[in-house]
């Protein structure tokens, strides 16, 4: 199975600890998105389960395989990540990029095989990139360019996918094909985590919510239960109406602006 089971997981940067006590469940066929303040963990949290920071204490299970156990080549087939605007080669073609998503594969001494290369197409069919192909990164719009990030970690074969911020300067239009394909990737049975800021798209897109606040995990459910007044006051500090999406049924947040719910506008 491919649901990760993190338990009593604290990690620190030098000696300041910046997670505290996280216990929770990301599911195969759902996204479980993560949400919180600033600070609150959320790129922290994900830089523990890829392996990047180690944990102080606690444990990091996928299915039956402990992640902090295992050497780098052998986690980035089980994990892959697709960071926050990450610096893509403008020197390569599309085709050449999702095709480094299949380096934990390769032997020492060889190239990409056949295969390889029919599973980087099939990478590139599912986020509709194929027809880029042959296009050099840096003509690529940031739509396009996480399009193909994406792309690069289905490469990989991975069982867990991490999504850090992926949405963060994108237009609406590519955040919601970035979610939209985060949805159709965990409906075909990968484990998806989603690190993100508009609470909107979190309720919209997200299975259940991590809210994160000082390094804690404050709750994890449904994101009727997570996106209330009382919640967002408590993590976000702010005051919040919460609605329901007109068509879909999920939580809208509508924040009450200023001290005495007066909205100030420039110039009045």
């Amino acid at each position: 199975m491919n649901t990760l089971r993190i338990e009593h997981l604290s990690a620190a940067y030098d000696r300041t600890i910046v997670l505290r006590d996280v216990s929770l469940t990301a599911a195969a066929g759902q996204v479980l998105g993560l949400i919180g303040p600033n600070g609150a963990g959320k790129s922290t949290l994900l830089r523990v389960i890829s392996g990047t920071l180690t944990p102080t204490e606690g444990s990091i299970r996928l299915g039956d395989t402990d992640l902090a156990r295992l050497l780098a080549a052998e986690r980035a087939r089980l994990v892959a990540v697709v960071p926050q605007g990450a610096n893509l080669p403008e020197g390569f073609r599309v085709a050449e990029v999702v095709l480094m998503g299949r380096a934990p594969y390769l032997p020492r001494f060889g190239g990409e095989r056949a295969r390889d290369h029919e599973i980087a197409r099939q990478a590139m069919l599912q986020t509709a990139t194929l027809a880029l192909a042959e296009r050099w990164i840096g003509e690529l719009s940031g739509g396009e360019r996480q399009r193909v990030l994406i792309a690069r970690a289905l490469a990989q074969e991975p069982r867990l996918l991490l999504l850090d911020e992926a949405t963060a300067q994108l237009d609406l239009k590519h955040q919601t094909a970035t979610l939209d394909s985060a949805r159709q990737l965990a409906r075909s049975g990968l484990t998806v985590i989603a690190a993100l800021h508009d609470l909107n798209l979190a309720a919209l897109y997200a299975d259940r919510l991590a809210l994160l606040h000082g390094g804690t995990l404050l709750i994890c459910d449904t994101p009727e239960r997570v996106l209330t007044p009382d919640w967002l006051r408590q993590s976000y500090d702010v005051e919040a109406v919460i609605g329901r999406h007109p068509l879909y049924g999920t939580p809208l947040v509508a924040l009450v602006a200023g001290e005495q719910g007066e909205l100030i506008r420039p110039g009045i």
